[in-house]
């Protein structure tokens, strides 16, 4: 439970003093910890829903803070892996397309299908998207105030004023943001070097998923036009025919080629078609990040998502997870030509001051409507980049970046604190802090970020000369 809460924050190990309580259920359900907030896991004393609808017990109300540690009705590290690793799946009214029935007769029958009949069966099966009531949507950050949570019990239960941590990004950024571009067609490969061009434009760097096998012709010229460009190359499944994830021996032989086509095209990184997965696989794949599990999957034909906006480890794979709408699903599914809905998760995901990433397809932004969407994109992110200083880079510098923190140690020194690891010289020391029921984040070298009137408000004078980075909800007030 406490190594959760430890490579979240990369807090002191000494304040982290969390437990279970006895007597877990014997299975897992629902619970909430606070408002909106839903847990998923074995719970001490009652029996956890069967499903999201309820009725939810609060964990809030059977913390128990006496002893100065804190003791929760759950295993925190079992609800944050049942959340990332979609276990919760399970117990909703929707499953894992990929092993059903229709997947597979869809699958079969696609070759033969226009691409107009194919997406009007697309918005058919998606239709009730809208009345899924877990993960949240448009973005879901359950995990991440789960641990906060947790991270300001422990601030109450030990009379600590504030607790020390790595903040999350380099240089006190504010949040993460990476473009990936999947080429699924031979006419979204040929759109990639004017697709460069803009990128190059407005100063946005990206990587390139390629499929490697039956899609289109893959030419060493072709990828180092990429390369050459500065622009990272990832691979993107096998031949991307819906089939990946079907059945575990297939899987690892699939795994093997993809990972042959890794080593070939110096890819770090890995996505799978349709972001069709199950992570308990990733075993089987030799890369150092995969990109192939939404926030929220509202909108993919694999429901679920790991309902959190921050990178996590799946074994030695670092999962990137993708946290806004995809262009294909916002011109097909939603018929939005606007850059509202994608604005709108930004601000969610910065709130939790987390990582943002994006997938548009060449294939999709062409011309006309959808490539000026993407121009007004691309402008908005250059503009976050310049004003409000979010770290905009490729997803490789993020997993390196990611890895870096992963191990670093904070060290005392004096009356301070000191960052000790490699990458050090770019991480910042941040505190956690209770204002007013909030978890609310300080930074001890002034971040370039710009703060809003309420926080500046909420900032007081009693900061000892710390700036406030944002705030962040926890249960609100009144002791647990």
């Amino acid at each position: 439970m406490n190594q959760t809460v430890l490579d979240y924050f990369r807090c002191p190990e000494r304040y982290a003093q969390l437990a279970a309580q006895g007597g877990l259920s014997e299975d897992c359900g629902f619970f909430s910890f606070g408002k909106g907030v839903l847990g998923y896991g074995r719970y001490a004393g009652h029996d956890p829903a069967e499903t999201p609808r309820g009725p939810l017990r609060d964990g809030w109300a059977d913390v128990d803070c006496s002893s100065g540690s804190v003791h929760l009705p759950f295993d925190l590290q079992e609800v944050v892996e049942n959340l990332r690793l979609e276990r919760y799946t399970k117990n909703c009214q929707y499953g894992s397309s990929e092993d059903g029935v229709v997947a597979r007769v869809y699958y079969a029958l696609r070759p033969f299908l226009t691409v107009g009949f194919r997406r009007h069966l697309q918005r058919l099966y998606l239709g009730d998207w809208s009345k899924i009531v877990f993960p949240n949507w448009p973005v879901d950050h359950t995990v991440d105030s789960i641990v906060r949570g947790s991270m300001q019990l422990l601030l109450r239960a030990q009379g600590l004023k504030k607790m020390p941590f790595i903040w999350f990004w380099p240089d006190g950024a504010p949040g993460a943001l990476c473009m990936t571009h999947d080429v699924e067609t031979a006419s979204g490969r040929d759109f990639c070097e004017p697709l460069m061009r803009l990128n190059q434009r407005f100063g946005i760097p990206a990587s390139f998923q390629i499929v490697p096998e039956d899609r289109y012709e893959v030419s060493e010229r072709y990828l180092d036009s990429i390369r050459q460009a500065g622009f990272e190359i990832n691979v993107q499944d096998l031949n991307h025919d819906g089939r990946l994830y079907n059945n575990r021996d297939e899987f690892a032989r699939r795994a093997a080629k993809i990972n042959e086509y890794g080593r070939l095209y110096r890819s770090q990184g890995f996505r799978s078609a349709i972001l069709y997965r199950r992570q308990e696989w990733y075993s089987d794949l030799d890369f150092s990040y995969d990109m192939s599990v939404p926030n929220s999957a509202h909108l993919e034909p694999q429901r679920g998502g790991c309902c959190t906006v921050m990178p996590y480890f799946v074994g030695k794979l670092l999962e990137l997870p993708v946290t806004t709408t995809q262009d294909y699903s916002l011109f097909n599914y939603l018929r939005s030509f606007s850059i509202d809905l994608w604005k709108r998760e930004i601000d969610a995901i910065l709130e939790q001051n987390g990582l943002i990433s994006f997938i548009v397809h060449p294939d999709y932004i062409t011309k006309g409507r959808e490539n000026h969407l993407y121009q007004q994109l691309l402008a908005y992110l250059a503009e976050l980049r310049d004003r409000k200083s979010v770290w905009v880079t490729a997803p490789g510098e993020i997993d390196r970046w990611w890895r870096q923190r992963s191990k670093m140690e904070l060290v005392k020194d004096g009356d301070g604190w000191r960052i000790e690891g490699e990458g050090s010289e770019r991480a910042r020391v941040a505190y956690a802090v209770e204002e007013a029921g909030k978890l609310v984040f300080m930074m001890e070298s002034e971040p370039a970020v710009e703060l809003s009137p309420e926080l500046l408000d909420n900032a007081g004078t009693g900061t000892e000369g710390k700036q406030f980075v944002r705030a962040v909800e926890g249960r609100g007030s009144g002791q647990p």
